[in-house]
């Protein structure tokens, strides 16, 4: 593969919103298929089920209020803390009204406090996977929409940067099918959808990866993490 230039991926605010409402709309479709037992099943996301991420999903739009009310159960980090949050919804909220809720939020640009609409869209798209990759089921996500979404994740600074986001640092991400390529270094190549959920620290899409670089990067997001 030949490593050329690549315009980055650009989405107004309106196709950002209409694929939000479309990912939402089709997760809801998919959920309300779902049996008892394939809620308690683990998702993507260590120590989440999918039951988790669903009411996590359903927690998209919270103003100040809602806001202090989550730190207020301050769990020593914001992903712990963003868990806990989750996971108390999921124990507290019925089945159907998960799914309602997420259905509801359809036609809605409404955002949490502090994030931009590109964080949602990252949200839904990746707990999307979260939730079907391990179910076996399908949910596509779009190329153009997976790229926005991942140049975002890479140029953020605030919060942190995950572990996985810096772990693609000194690799050239190029997707295979949208124009979009990221990094310097030994490439790394694959779907669009892949290598969005590698940058966001999902393992289970590594083996979609390929190139020069494909297996060094694969060594240093599975290697155990010093303590």
């Amino acid at each position: 593969m030949t490593d050329q230039p690549r315009r980055p991926a650009v989405m107004d605010p309106d196709q950002v919103w209409q694929v939000i409402d479309a990912q939402r709309r089709c997760l809801a479709d998919l959920l309300e298929g779902l049996s008892d037992e394939q809620w308690r099943q683990p998702s993507l996301c260590t120590g989440w089920t999918v039951r988790d991420v669903a009411a996590h999903l359903t927690q998209q739009q919270l103003g100040l209020r809602d806001l202090l009310a989550t730190l207020a159960r301050w769990r020593g980090s914001l992903d712990r803390t963003i868990q806990e949050a989750a996971r108390r919804r999921a124990a507290a909220v019925p089945t159907g009204q998960i799914v309602a809720e997420i259905r509801a939020t359809v036609g809605s640009r409404r955002h949490t406090l502090g994030v931009t609409r590109l964080e949602t869209l990252i949200d839904i798209l990746v707990h999307s996977q979260d939730i079907a990759i391990p179910l076996g089921c399908r949910h596509d996500m779009p190329p153009t929409a997976a790229a926005v979404a991942a140049t975002r994740v890479l140029s953020m600074r605030w919060p942190p940067p995950a572990p996985a986001t810096r772990a693609v640092t000194g690799f050239r991400l190029t997707a295979t099918d949208t124009p979009w390529s990221a990094g310097q270094g030994p490439q790394v190549h694959g779907p669009m959808a892949a290598l969005l959920l590698v940058c966001t620290g999902r393992h289970a899409a590594l083996p979609q990866l390929a190139g020069p670089g494909a297996a060094d990067l694969t060594a240093r997001l599975t290697a155990p993490a010093r303590t």
